[in-house]
C-alpha cells in the first residue's frame, strides 16, 4: 500500500533536516566542552553571564542549521541512495528531466539535479543550500502508482519549495529555534544546579544532566514551530505548483493522495501521517490537512 504521497514528500526533507541539525548541535555542545569554551557561561564561578550564553546559544544554535542545509543534498544522495540522471537511459528518464528543466525555467532557478530512488513508495522530496544547487528526486514507486499529470504537479510542487527558498527560510528559523532551545536549556540547568543542589562555584554533574534533558524536551516543543512554518509554506508550494503543472493537476494529485489515505488497511506507520489523527499530531504535522490544501487551490482558481 503506497505511502502519502504530498505528506511524506516534505517529511522526509524535514526529517533528514531535523535529524542532522539536531547530530549537530550535540557534537557541537560536546566539541565546546571539551575545549572548555562553556567557561564564559560563568561569570566569577556563580551566576551566568547571560551575555555570553546569548553569543554561546547563537553560535551552536545557527553553526547546527546552517551546516545541515550545507550537507542537506549530499545526506539526502547518501540516506535515500538516489541515482543522479546525468545521461537518461530511457524516455521516462528523459521525460523527467525535460519537465523538471522546463519547470525550472519557468521559475526562473537554476537546473536541479534530478534523481531516481528505489522505493515501492511514491515519494518524492527537494532540497539544496540554494535555488540554484538543489536536488530533486522521485521514487520508482512514483512514476509506477500515479499518473504522468500527477507526477508533474509534484515536481513542481517540489520546484516550487526550492523557487521559493524554503530550506534556507526553515535554516533561519531553525537556527532561532536553536538559540532559544540552547540558552534556556543552560538556564534551567544552572537554577537547579544552584537552587537545588546548592553548587556555588562552577557546575556540577547535575547542571549538565538537566540541561541535556531540558535540551531534548524544549528541542521536541520547538518542532512546532518548525512544523507550523512547514505547514505555511505547503500552501504556497500548492499554488507555485499549480502555476507550473496547472491547477487541475495540482488539485489532482492531492485527490489521489487523499484518496490514498481513506484505504481501510492503512498500515500503521502510513496512519501516523494520517490528517484525522488528533489534535496533537496537527501541531506536528509538516503538512495542513488536504482539504484545506485543495480548498485553497480551488478558491485561487475561482
Amino acid at each position: 500500500m503506497p505511502e502519502l504521497v504530498l505528506e511524506q514528500v516534505s517529511m522526509l526533507r524535514v526529517l533528514l533536516f531535523l535529524g542532522s541539525n539536531i547530530a549537530i548541535i550535540a557534537l557541537l555542545s560536546i566539541t565546546f566542552s571539551l575545549f572548555g569554551i562553556q567557561g564564559l557561561l560563568a561569570e566569577n564561578g556563580v551566576d551566568l553571564n547571560l551575555q555570553a550564553l546569548l553569543v554561546y546559544s547563537t553560535v551552536i544554535g545557527f553553526s547546527g542549521a546552517f551546516i545541515s542545509l550545507f550537507i542537506s543534498k549530499f545526506m539526502a544522495k547518501r540516506s535515500m541512495g538516489v541515482h543522479i540522471i546525468e545521461q537518461p537511459s530511457n524516455a521516462t528518464e528523459k521525460w523527467l528531466v525535460e519537465t523538471v528543466r522546463r519547470q525550472a525555467e519557468m521559475a526562473n532557478i537554476g537546473m536541479p539535479e534530478v534523481g531516481l530512488f528505489n522505493s515501492p513508495s511514491p515519494n518524492a522530496f527537494a532540497t539544496g543550500w540554494n535555488k540554484n544547487n538543489a536536488l530533486v528526486a522521485v521514487s520508482t514507486g512514483l512514476l509506477e502508482q500515479m499518473r504522468k499529470n500527477e507526477v508533474e504537479a509534484v515536481l513542481a510542487h517540489e520546484v516550487s519549495h526550492v523557487a521559493n527558498g524554503d530550506m534556507v527560510t526553515m535554516t533561519l528559523i531553525q537556527g532561532v529555534v536553536n538559540t532559544f532551545v540552547v540558552f534556556l536549556s543552560r538556564v534551567i540547568g544552572h537554577v537547579v544546579d544552584r537552587v537545588v543542589f546548592k553548587v556555588e562555584r562552577g557546575h556540577g554533574p547535575a547542571f549538565w544532566i538537566v540541561s541535556i534533558i531540558a535540551e531534548l524536551i524544549l528541542g521536541f516543543l520547538a518542532m512546532m514551530i518548525v512544523m507550523w512554518f512547514s505547514r505555511y509554506r505547503e500552501f504556497r508550494a500548492d499554488e507555485g505548483g499549480a502555476r507550473l503543472a496547472g491547477s487541475a493537476n495540482m488539485v489532482a494529485a492531492l485527490a489521489r493522495l487523499k484518496s490514498f489515505q481513506g484505504t481501510p488497511d492503512m498500515p500503521d506507520e502510513m496512519a501516523a501521517f494520517a490528517i484525522n489523527a488528533g489534535k496533537i499530531h496537527k501541531l506536528f504535522s509538516s503538512h495542513p490537512p488536504l482539504e484545506q490544501r485543495i480548498e485553497n487551490l480551488r478558491s485561487k482558481a475561482g
